[in-house]
């Protein structure tokens, strides 16, 4: 794995994904340097997962535009998914709960020797090819922070039967093997405790000061990090000509009439209630188109 710095630089102008039933999220505006550690925090269902894959070219977007890697977004969605890896994306990219830790790394660095390098690299001497590929696991564990011989059974290990921070620390060393310049990482600190937390925030640190960028969803992020939120901003308080208008006037037919929604009507946009669901549902719809591509 090339340890030279490599990062890719990220920006995104009035960004937002859409999904049939609403949006997942919008007008998300942030310019990250290579090898930036970049924490996208928010509330659940506001299209925090969504956004790390439209920066990793992995969902459309609807509305703004984004550069990685010097590549624009969406129309170079091909280009910067060869540039960038995901980690621990559940229902995108996740462990197989069946699968030891041997074969999971065996799985990756096999299908990276058939289609993440050069074709002439195919030609070469079996011998070499282990050899450069064993060098790659090698460096991928190292950098996450995971050594086979502290597991259970080694590198037999079912990843069902790993830790938490086990498993994504194993779900990073996978997608490290490609080299990516840009490693986006899912549900960073879910279900972990406070220590675990420091030590899976410690290692995503040491690989962006190591030069990949890293791109973190998380509850809540570390004080060093560039921060980019999804919650939806709130909406302006409307003026006082604005609320006198929707009062009830002498002429108004008052009583249950008024108000109650008509069928098939949706809630004005904007209202807290109504947001929030079209937040989830489209971020939701968001995921499932995502997971069928």
């Amino acid at each position: 794995m090339d340890s030279t710095p490599h990062g890719a630089a990220v920006k995104a102008q009035g960004l937002g994904v859409r999904g049939p039933r609403g949006w997942a999220f919008q007008d998300v505006d942030f310019t990250a340097e290579p090898g930036a550690l970049i924490a996208i925090e928010g509330p659940s269902g506001s299209g925090r997962t969504c956004l790390l894959l439209a920066l990793t070219g992995r969902m459309k977007t609807a509305a703004g535009k984004a550069r990685v890697a010097g590549l624009s977004l969406p129309k170079k969605m091909a280009a910067v998914r060869a540039v960038t890896a995901l980690a621990h994306v559940p229902g995108v990219a996740e462990l197989d709960p069946a699968f030891t830790v041997a074969e999971h790394l065996h799985e990756r660095a096999l299908l990276q020797r058939r289609f993440g390098g050069p074709v002439r690299a195919l030609l070469r001497p079996r011998r070499e090819r282990r050899a450069e590929a064993r060098g790659r696991i090698d460096a991928a564990l190292e950098a996450a922070g995971l050594d086979p011989e502290t597991l259970p059974k080694g590198v037999r290990t079912s990843v069902r039967d790993l830790e938490r921070l086990e498993a994504l620390r194993l779900s990073v060393a996978l997608a490290l093997i490609g080299s990516p310049r840009l490693l986006a990482v899912d549900d960073t600190d879910m279900k972990l405790s406070d220590e675990e937390r420091k030590q899976a925030w410690a290692m995503l640190r040491g690989l962006a000061a190591a030069g990949t960028t890293v791109l973190a969803v998380c509850s809540q992020a570390p004080g060093d990090a560039l921060v980019v939120s999804t919650a939806r901003r709130p909406e302006k308080p409307r003026t006082e000509e604005a609320t006198e208008a929707s009062t009830t006037g002498p002429d108004e037919p008052e009583g249950p009439e008024r108000g109650a929604e008509k069928p098939g009507a949706e809630a004005a946009p904007g209202t807290g209630t109504e947001t929030s669901t079209k937040n989830e549902e489209g971020a939701a719809d968001a995921l499932a188109e995502a997971g069928r591509a």
